[in-house]
């Protein structure tokens, strides 16, 4: 892997965006934060956090909304569960709630005050960021993957700099947005552009923009001043596009699985994918789908 240039600045930060209402997934959003429904078991905030951190982040800055603060609580200590699990001699649950804590001062959290947009959200982190490139991870989508998905981007941004997005294949490219490749090298792609929900017929490619970017601060600017598209809203797509014309676009067909949590069927598959998974229960957990399974196409 190439080293970093002078003019080509380490990755440090990542920008969460927390603040949605999580509709998709109603009524169960109604009074928990969607990045807080457990996925297997822990809420799925934390897998976005763990990736992250595997990437060589240092600092975390949540765009939050009213009705977040569940997110804030749980990244702090739990002094009373701690206090009681320590008197149970439950010792190793009481090391795993320490382990999710981070440095103080390496968690910053930010208020959106009103659902413009997921360009909105990220221009809220500018002051935080400041004059350096950042990732944004999106919390619906949980990437399964080793290395991580953004410690493969990293990989990647270190190589070619500039800007960085995660793709992956679909066979249905009219459901998400898409990229516009120029020239292919492995699993990284220079691209010209992106297409939200093409027609099938006119998609550029089936590479659909899976959640994850990593991003110069130059977007702060267009932001600034981007007007509303889609949804009456500010895109972040609208001013990557702006961004393109005067900065390279990458984007790595990273290797691992996407899972929406968003959506409640991708949610269920999350479930079940981080379920068997797991080096503890994964055994149980396969017994457990088949067995429901059997019983399920019975009745």
């Amino acid at each position: 892997m190439n080293s970093v240039t002078a003019t080509q600045r380490p990755l440090r930060k990542a920008v969460l965006p927390v603040a949605g209402f999580g509709t998709r997934v109603l009524p169960a959003t109604k009074a928990i934060p969607k990045e807080m429904l457990p996925v297997f078991d822990r809420p799925a905030i934390q897998y976005v956090v763990d990736e992250a951190l595997a990437a060589g982040i240092e600092h975390i800055v949540f765009v939050t909304g009213r009705n977040k603060g569940a997110i804030e609580d749980y990244f702090d200590h739990a002094y009373e569960l701690e206090l009681t699990l320590a008197q149970k001699n439950k010792n190793a649950l009481v090391d795993e709630l320490k382990s999710f804590l981070r440095p103080a001062g390496s968690m910053s959290f930010v208020r959106q005050q009103a659902a413009l947009g997921l360009g909105h959200a990220v221009w809220c982190a500018r002051d935080i960021i400041g004059d350096e490139p950042f990732a944004v991870m999106l919390p619906d989508m949980l990437m399964m993957a080793k290395p991580s998905c953004l410690a493969q981007m990293v990989e990647a941004y270190n190589k070619v700099g500039g800007n960085v997005i995660a793709v992956e294949p679909t066979d249905t490219p009219e459901q998400y947005g898409v990229i516009a490749p120029v020239s292919r090298d492995g699993r990284l792609i220079k691209m010209k552009g992106m297409v939200e929900k093409p027609k099938r017929e006119d998609a550029p490619s089936n590479l659909f923009i899976s959640g994850r970017y990593i991003l110069q601060p130059e977007i702060f600017e267009l932001l600034a001043s981007q007007s509303p598209g889609a949804g009456n809203e500010i895109q972040l797509t609208d001013s990557m596009v702006r961004l393109m014309e005067t900065q390279s676009f990458h984007a790595l067909e990273y290797e691992g699985r996407t899972y929406d949590c968003g959506d409640k069927i991708g949610y269920l598959r999350a479930n079940a994918a981080y379920a068997l998974a797991s080096e503890e229960f994964g055994d149980k957990a396969a017994a457990t789908l088949q067995a429901a399974l059997a019983t399920a196409s019975r009745s």
